[in-house]
């Protein structure tokens, strides 16, 4: 693997977006040993649908910003017809009292090249360690390629001693599973972390992979209020997976006449 270059600059310098990666630090904050939760865009958007709720509940705190020329050539535009590279973010929550503090990944994509998967994956662990990361949580969805209606979590960790506590909150750990692997982030980031002697677990919401999945991610959320004992209000969420149900609906009724459900194979990866 080539040498790659990795900037970091505070939060009075402009990115110049040249290097591989270019950390841009917005904010100082103190944390205790915190848990890092990964919801990247995937399958279903269930990951990014858990953490982006996370952030808005908690109001969490924006406090890194990563670009990386391995990301998409492409720009999102703002509310105001302006402009802004795609990026990855990290927000931070610090609890009251006794609670658990919270590092939150999110982004606009994850990376188009292999390399940059691990490139990111060891900026994103480089970040853990300076903020004393407890564990970390990687979110997704896990595909059927059959339109869903159960709430299951599966589970993989980089720890063996991790699937009993779990297991206890409501993760469904199943041999072999996903037969296929776990692609990009949320499956890199368990071996890469336990490398760096970090315990990681891999929570996936049981999803069609055909839609964003709301329902999904309102099981992941669950599983994650009891792990983190939060009170969590997911009204939202549970209002976004009525309307996607008549949505399945319409769907189910297609799948008699169009074979849909003969493509379960295409299907089976993680995001």
């Amino acid at each position: 693997m080539a040498d790659n270059t990795i900037t970091t600059i505070q939060k009075d310098q402009m990115p110049t977006f040249t290097s591989d990666v270019t950390i841009h630090i917005l904010d100082d904050v103190e944390l205790r040993s915190p848990i890092l939760l990964e919801g990247l865009p995937g399958v279903g958007h269930v990951g990014k649908l858990v953490a982006e709720h996370l952030i808005d509940m908690f109001d969490a705190k924006r406090i890194i910003d990563i670009y990386s020329t391995h990301f998409p050539p492409q720009v999102m535009v703002n509310e105001d017809c302006t402009v802004r590279m795609v990026r990855n973010e990290v927000y931070a929550h610090r609890a009251e009292d006794d609670g658990i503090d919270l590092l939150i990944l999110v982004g606009d994509h994850q990376s188009t090249t292999s390399e940059g998967h691990y490139t990111l994956c060891n900026t994103f662990l480089d970040i853990a360690e300076q903020f004393n990361v407890s564990r970390i949580y990687s979110l997704g969805g896990c595909p059927t390629g059959q339109l869903e209606e159960a709430d299951t979590v599966i589970g993989t960790v980089n720890n063996p001693d991790l699937i009993d506590e779990l297991s206890e909150h409501g993760v469904e750990f199943e041999e072999g599973e996903p037969w296929t692997g776990i692609f990009g982030t949320s499956g890199i980031l368990l071996p890469m972390s336990r490398a760096r002697r970090i315990d990681a677990a891999c929570l996936m919401g049981v999803t069609s992979g055909y839609l964003v999945d709301p329902k999904s991610a309102q099981a992941v959320i669950e599983v994650l209020a009891s792990l983190l004992k939060i009170d969590v209000d997911t009204q939202a969420l549970e209002e976004h997976a009525v309307e996607m149900e008549k949505v399945v609906a319409k769907l189910q009724e297609m799948q008699q006449y169009s074979g849909m459900n003969k493509t379960e194979d295409d299907l089976r990866y993680i995001g």
